[in-house]
């Protein structure tokens, strides 16, 4: 089953979970005359709100590529996670403001059985219903479904601390459901901002998992020839769509029709292993032929690399007949001045070889 079906398919799955619940809660509460009951019902029916923008953002997500969206739609999904966001914050300021209402104007629960097996079984549901979304949601890469899934979770955990203040009540005669309330509160509107933060940070463009970038550049430098791979830049267009560009090193004696082939084989293996485009490789020569040039390569890497701000050295090339020294550095984000770092190492390559013209490039981690 491909990814678009299974997320649907827990959607609906999700959509008949709350209709039966909220059905079940509604019957419960008028025949009981429950309005606690009966809201917490209506609750459940918004709900089928989160599962029903999961699937519409799937559908949308899901649409091939067009002239105004050459990279297709996935990014849609991290809209869609953004509007559960929404409802998962509405759902944690009313509960904050029904609380703060009970203490001020307090008043003396009146629980049944019928009320706790109600409010214990939504708690068991929606806990299941909540795991299953968000295991769901991991497997396919879907923000959207994991939001969905921490959307149920959040009602389980308001549910259950109605559950657990009608417990005390009971045992104890103290009413602290309002207070409680508040807390719970607290931590929905915090999910639901951490939700919101992270869907806004893909949709602006965030960096990869560090894994997962290791991993591209682990199956592009186990091709023969290629010596290292460098600033690897990959744009997110969705949850399944990658595109990107690299630099390879590889020796200067390579012909560019072996260089050509080699690039084809690399954009085929990462395509069809991690599902990223590389739209563009390019290359570094790396001097093989001259001893003297590798002396030189080392002597400058030492010195480079003894700046603890910088953080890789890569893509030396001396060449002979412009007498230039080209390399490109990266420094650590954490550093305030990149620029003071760079003018150093420039300054220090500069003076050691004053014949060449030194070109260092800083790059992006």
């Amino acid at each position: 089953m491909n990814r678009d079906k299974i997320i649907i398919r827990t959607s609906i799955i999700g959509i008949a979970a709350n209709v039966l619940l909220a059905s079940f809660k509604a019957v419960v509460g008028l025949l009981s005359s429950s309005i606690a009951i009966v809201l917490d019902a209506v609750n459940n029916l918004s709900d089928v709100m989160s599962s029903l923008i999961t699937i519409i953002g799937a559908k949308l997500a899901g649409k091939l590529p067009d002239k105004e969206h050459p990279y297709g739609h996935g990014r849609i999904e991290y809209i869609s996670t953004v509007l559960i966001a929404f409802l998962v914050l509405y759902a944690g300021f009313a509960s904050f403001a029904e609380s703060v209402k009970k203490i001020i104007s307090p008043i003396t629960p009146d629980h049944s059985a019928l009320t706790l097996i109600v409010t214990g079984s939504a708690v068991v549901v929606k806990i299941l219903l909540g795991m299953y979304f968000r295991r769901t949601g991991k497997a396919v890469n879907s923000s959207s479904l994991q939001a969905s899934g921490t959307d149920a979770l959040m009602d389980s955990i308001i549910s259950f601390s109605t559950f657990a203040a009608a417990i005390f009540f009971m045992v104890s005669g103290l009413n602290i459901e309002a207070w409680l309330g508040t807390v719970i509160s607290a931590i929905i509107i915090k999910s639901g901002i951490n939700m919101l933060r992270e869907s806004f940070s893909a949709i602006i463009g965030q960096s990869p998992e560090s894994s997962f970038a290791d991993e591209v550049r682990s199956t592009i430098e186990a091709f023969e020839g290629v010596q290292g791979a460098y600033d690897l830049v990959l744009h997110n267009y969705g949850p399944q769509t990658y595109i990107g560009s690299v630099h390879i090193e590889v020796p200067d004696t390579m012909t560019v029709s072996a260089l050509d082939k080699l690039e084809r084989k690399i954009a085929d293996k990462v395509l069809a292993k991690h599902r990223v485009i590389l739209a563009g490789i390019s290359v570094y020569s790396m001097n093989t032929t001259n001893d003297r040039k590798s002396e030189i390569y080392s002597d400058i890497r030492r010195t480079v690399m003894s700046h603890e701000q910088v953080i890789q050295f890569h893509g030396f090339f001396l060449d002979d007949e412009t007498q230039t020294i080209n390399f490109d550095i990266i420094i650590d984000f954490t550093v305030e001045d990149v620029k003071a770092v760079h003018d150093v190492i420039c300054s220090e390559i500069q003076e050691k070889y004053p014949d060449y013209a030194v070109k260092v490039t800083l790059d992006l981690n």
